[in-house]
């Protein structure tokens, strides 16, 4: 059997870490060949291929990013790119292909494998942690890692100049990476996507820490919006999966914030931080058993399929029913971190 392998949508540390869990069991153990694709699902589109071997994958582990790249091609919105993409499989011999992405990735697997009769097998991947059927997406770890030592930080600064500091972390629709690194390094507010936020309550918030000699940290995700307002964007263009760019929404509040409470507010946006560098050690862990699963499906032909992490156990979920919904924030957990805003 020759198995491709992709990775798709935004970069994430654990990405290498799946890719050779596949190789290096789909070779040894099953005596696979394996040919992996370039740019997501642009190189099935454009027939742009690396050879993957054990030799290819060894020394991969703790590197971030994807040997094989990445981007957020959409060849369901390609002219011909059902065709296109079938035609390099049948050129190259696949016979099963393994996607390594978010619910964009995913979701054009699901539609390949249920509508095109193309053998894919999906792992879930994504900092922002926001797909449904899975309890952990690998790169979220890493990237509440990151966020949450930047809080730290800052709390020094902030308190060495009694400044307001907002830090701006990343969050489409879900507020994962918000609430968890806020929490984790005692932010005095926190904003997510899924809980309209009201500014003159964060200015109330900002005051009272002020008042006790404590300078506030606010964490706010990019998708986060006003009461009376929109998403903060960086441009209205669009790319193939209809995403508008996000970011700003942290510059916004703190200007909101310096001009109605006086006080001296700075911004601090992580961006691309997040996604970069060595993936912390659940990630790495994670990612390998989700790649041993995803050949293990293969070698089943249990295509259509999603591996998953269920508790301790990894499962297989359908792939429709993995990109059917976003896992977002859920009321009770952010009235836990509530209890320490102010």
């Amino acid at each position: 059997m020759r198995v491709g392998v992709l990775t798709g949508g935004g970069d994430c540390p654990g990405l290498n870490a799946v890719i050779r869990a596949v190789v290096r069991k789909g070779v040894q153990e099953y005596g696979y060949d394996f040919i992996g694709f370039r740019d997501g699902w642009r190189g099935p589109l454009e027939n742009d291929t690396v050879p993957l071997d054990i030799r290819a994958v060894r020394g991969i582990l703790p590197r971030g990013g994807t040997i094989l790249g990445s981007s957020r091609t959409n060849p369901l919105k390609s002219e011909d790119g059902i065709r296109r993409v079938k035609e390099t499989l049948v050129k190259e011999e696949v016979d099963a292909l393994i996607a390594i992405g978010g619910e964009d990735t995913l979701g054009v697997a699901a539609r390949l494998s249920g509508d095109y009769g193309i053998r894919c097998v999906g792992v879930p991947k994504t900092i922002d942690n926001d797909l449904s059927a899975t309890d952990y997406t690998f790169g979220f770890d890493t990237a509440v890692n990151i966020a949450t030592e930047a809080i730290d930080r800052l709390h020094t600064t902030a308190e060495s100049h009694m400044r307001v500091l907002v830090v701006e972390v990343m969050g489409r629709h879900a507020g994962w990476i918000a609430l968890h690194s806020g929490l984790a390094g005692g932010a005095n507010v926190i904003l997510i996507p899924e809980q309209r936020f009201d500014v003159d309550q964060i200015c109330a918030w900002v005051e009272s820490r002020f008042k006790i000699r404590y300078a506030p940290i606010v964490v706010v995700a990019e998708g986060a919006m006003p009461k009376d307002g929109d998403a903060v964007l960086k441009d209205d263009t669009l790319d193939s999966f209809g995403h508008v760019r996000l970011s700003g929404v942290g510059e916004w509040l703190a200007k909101q914030i310096e001009k109605r409470t006086g006080k001296e507010a700075r911004t601090t946006v992580l961006g691309h931080v997040q996604r970069g560098g060595t993936p912390s050690a659940f990630d790495r862990w994670l990612a390998t058993r989700f790649g041993l699963h995803a050949i293990d499906a293969v070698r089943d032909e249990d295509f259509g399929k999603m591996v998953a992490l269920r508790g301790t156990d990894i499962v297989r979920v359908p792939l429709a029913e993995a990109t059917a919904r976003l896992k977002t924030v859920d009321p009770s957990l952010y009235a836990e971190a509530e209890v320490f805003f102010g």
